[in-house]
């Protein structure tokens, strides 16, 4: 029986796919693409340091940093080293910095040659998801080549296993691959996943195998106002801006009204007020264009430019 164009077309597109994959694989064979970073276990903690609260995360990241370091040495001395996982589980809310520090990890594992190079590959569903039977197999692995000898960041992992029959969506496909690839590559890759509190409880307990996969599960809590209004204060500082000093009891009281509201950005949504604050700055000084300005007005936000940002 002669095949159809629907057929042809098909087996065409599986052909391709296979060479890609074995160029893929071979080019991976052929050793690392990045080179480690250059950079000290010190320098990037200093960078962890530098980062507004997370004190609990700090302290974790502080506990992998000496448990790996530690194992290294009993190695030196001829011990024997446990062979433990590196995956990570990250939880919390929006803007609470978990790609942040997710980058600081991979480039700190890369520092301590857990990693050969360190560098973070950051993913979402759409990046690991197909649209027909085989995809999804196929483009995680793609993902996880990519990630080699460095940390898979993959943040809002609960869409991976969206609620309802899981014969009906390949994200499941997704996740079992998943799965398969972080055993098979546990000395070359660290998988970090990340999301909603509740959802990420959610897709740990959506295959059996999963959770035992990680070894720990970092929260991110939300910040506090006072370290919202830091992290404003440091947009600003950094963008050559001044915030008025009469200014904190305003941005209190916006943080306090947004996070009455769903979804509450945190850090974000204080990178968010800071830059509509400029645009309203702006609005207050261009009739006085034609005058001159002096370098204190041009750079400070008033308690008014705040408050008009955060009702736009």
């Amino acid at each position: 029986m002669m095949s159809g164009p629907r057929d042809f077309a098909r087996r065409a597109r599986e052909a391709t796919e296979t060479v890609s994959r074995r160029i893929a694989d071979r080019r991976d064979e052929l050793g690392g693409r990045r080179e480690r970073t250059s950079r000290s276990p010190e320098a990037v903690r200093a960078d962890l340091d530098a980062l507004i609260g997370l004190d609990s995360v700090k302290e974790q990241i502080d506990a992998l940093s000496a448990k790996i370091r530690v194992q290294q040495k009993r190695s030196e001395h001829g011990l024997a080293a446990i062979d433990t996982s590196h995956h990570l589980v990250f939880t919390g809310n929006p803007g609470t910095g978990k790609t942040t520090v997710a980058r600081l990890v991979a480039e700190m594992f890369g520092a301590l040659d857990l990693l050969r190079s360190g560098h973070l590959i950051e993913v979402d569903r759409a990046r690991l998801v197909g649209q027909y039977v085989g995809h999804t197999a196929m483009k995680t692995n793609r993902s996880i080549r990519r990630a080699l000898d460095g940390v898979l960041f993959i943040d809002e992992a609960y869409a991976l296993t969206p609620p309802g029959p899981k014969s009906l969506d390949f994200g499941a496909e997704a996740v079992e691959t998943l799965i398969k690839r972080m055993e098979d590559h546990r000395g070359r890759l660290v998988v970090i996943v990340a999301g909603y509190p509740d959802l990420m409880e959610q897709f740990l307990a959506s295959n059996p195998g999963l959770r035992s996969r990680f070894a720990r599960e970092i929260a991110f809590p939300d910040y506090r106002n006072d370290e919202l209004v830091e992290i404003i204060r440091r947009h600003a500082s950094d963008a050559d801006y001044v915030i008025a000093p009469d200014a904190d009891p305003t941005l209190v009281a916006v943080f306090d009204q947004a996070r009455r509201a769903r979804g509450f950005g945190n850090a974000r949504f204080a990178r968010t007020l800071f830059e509509r604050a400029t645009q309203r700055q702006a609005l207050r000084l261009e009739h006085e264009l034609g005058s001159a300005l002096d370098r204190l007005t041009l750079r400070t936000l008033t308690a008014d430019d705040l408050r008009s940002a955060a009702a736009d």
